[in-house]
């Protein structure tokens, strides 16, 4: 170190290293570089971590697309990355090569700490055996507690019922939905998991719903973008605490239901909800060190289906009443539709879709132009890959860009704006879109699809049978703008209920 500070020496041995890193990243891709994407030249030790702009990345991938095309890297800090962009490379990807695209690679920040490496569940946990038996229980369990049948929709058409008493209870004055709505997506996903349904000023349900928006918030900060681009600070002493309060809050809560559920679980009875068939199946593969259920794997499903079940469909219906009260002759439209097929003496049911088609394409370009989930959870190649013409390696990140999917600027009429003849055809019946891909595709889809379709259409049209919805008189035109986060949520808004 004397010698190095003595001589003037230290600044070149800085730019050594450098120069040995960027050879060697610049040797990794060498075998590649003919059919490797393309992508913008990265910064030593820092990549192109300065030219995303993570407040709003939906339009900075869009840039980025416009200049290197649908498939093209990105190198975080040494970590390259390579985007996938549009439809075609996005069912090349999710579709095609879906065997050798459904893992998923270690995120540091969800390695550490309260949750450890063991911790698997059914979003994060890697493409083998165990998650294929996770989500084979999960999709069961959920069919047997009456997904698709008529005992959840009751259950699901009784919240909404509970929900819209809340907004009469407003009395037109002007107020924020978001809560309400997450209260009321709360209870359904409580009741499938824990067999129990709050008033919506329980002080229980407050502190579940603050925790779990300090989680959400605690993982779609600055920070953990950087604990997981630099892992190794992780290992700073009390900084993962003090970073992932609220997500080891939310823990705790999780912890503490489970506590209580197993006091009151009898096995000899038939399953109350999803944790009681899950306790069962520990019980069974007691002595099987083979099998993945165990308590470990218990809090983290209960979580996962918890946190998905309630902020991704509580987001959409968000943007929906958005939607609404932006475009009133919209609104109009939906309101005539029910009158006509539901009226106002019963409440509406799922076999009344099939012949609302407006109504249904306005649900759709809702998920379509809302766009929550702007981007997929990072996978990884199991194997080389082929996407575009370009050859991926095994072992490559790879991050699906579902916005550039729902926008596809190739595919749809109007791709950035609110536009539902997006999905009727000439005569103004319903028709389905390939593009249209909120819940993303192949092996990683969304296992709660069949839930949220069933949540939004029963939630929106009972909203709309009882009220009409207007921005606040004296407020400003909301924006259409979202915030992005964990979802895309929209930029806070208020609006009237006014009882029909």
């Amino acid at each position: 170190m004397e010698l190095l500070t003595g001589y003037g020496l230290w600044p070149v041995a800085i730019f050594t290293v450098i120069f040995i890193l960027l050879v060697d990243l610049f040797h990794q891709r060498q075998r590649w570089t003919a059919r490797y994407p393309p992508g913008p030249v990265p910064l030593p030790l820092l990549g192109n971590l300065l030219q995303v702009d993570f407040r709003n990345m939906q339009y900075s991938l869009y840039k980025l697309q416009q200049q290197y095309g649908d498939v093209f890297t990105l190198q975080m800090a040494w970590k390259p990355m390579v985007m996938i962009n549009g439809l075609k490379a996005v069912r090349e990807v999710l579709v095609n090569c879906g065997e050798y695209t459904a893992d998923r690679p270690k995120i540091p920040i969800f390695e550490h700490g309260s949750l450890g490496p063991k911790a698997k569940g059914v979003i994060l946990a890697p493409y083998g055996p165990e998650w294929r038996e996770q989500r084979r229980f999960s999709l069961s369990t959920l069919r047997n507690l009456g997904l698709g049948k008529k005992s959840l929709e009751q259950w699901v058409t009784d919240e909404a019922g509970h929900l819209c008493d809340a907004f009469a209870d407003q009395a037109g004055r002007p107020f924020n939905p978001s809560t309400m709505l997450n209260k009321a997506m709360c209870n359904v996903i409580s009741s499938l998991i824990f067999a129990r349904r709050f008033e919506y000023e329980d002080p229980y349900l407050l502190q579940v719903l603050k925790l779990l928006e300090e989680a959400l918030s605690n993982i779609s900060a600055f920070v953990p973008q950087i604990l997981n681009t630099f892992p190794v600070l992780l290992h700073i002493p009390g900084l993962y605490d003090k970073v992932f309060s609220g997500q080891k809050n939310f823990m705790f809560m999780v912890d503490n239901l489970l506590t209580e559920h197993r006091r009151t679980w009898d096995p000899e009875q038939p399953p109350r909800d999803l944790t009681d068939a899950f306790l069962a199946e520990v019980e069974k593969a007691k002595g099987n060190p083979e099998s993945s259920f165990n308590d470990v794997n218990l809090r983290m499903v209960v979580a996962d289906l918890f946190i998905a079940g309630i902020v991704s469909t509580s987001t959409t219906l968000s943007w929906a009443l958005l939607f609404m009260i932006l475009y009133p002759d919209v609104q109009s439209r939906v309101q005539q539709e029910i009158d006509d097929i539901i009226g106002q003496g019963r409440s509406p049911e799922m076999a009344d879709q099939a012949r609302m088609p407006y109504t249904n394409a306005v649900i759709h370009e809702v998920q379509r132009f809302g766009n929550i989930s702007t981007l997929n959870l990072p996978i990884i190649t199991s194997q080389d890959i082929e996407v575009q013409g370009f050859l991926i390696p095994k072992g490559t990140t790879l991050i699906t860009n579902l916005s550039s999917v729902l926008k596809d600027e190739t595919v749809w009429e109007k791709p950035h704006h609110f536009h539902p003849e997006h999905f009727l055809d000439a005569q103004g019946h319903f028709v389905k879109h390939e593009a249209f891909m909120p819940f993303s595709a192949g092996r990683r889809a969304c296992l709660g699809e069949p839930l949220a379709r069933m949540e939004l259409f029963l939630f929106f049209t009972c909203l709309l049978q009882r009220f009409s919805f207007s921005v606040p008189t004296g407020q400003p035109r909301p924006s259409d703008h979202g915030v992005f986060g964990v979802l895309t949520s929209p930029t806070p808004y208020e609006l009237c209920a006014l009882p029909r």
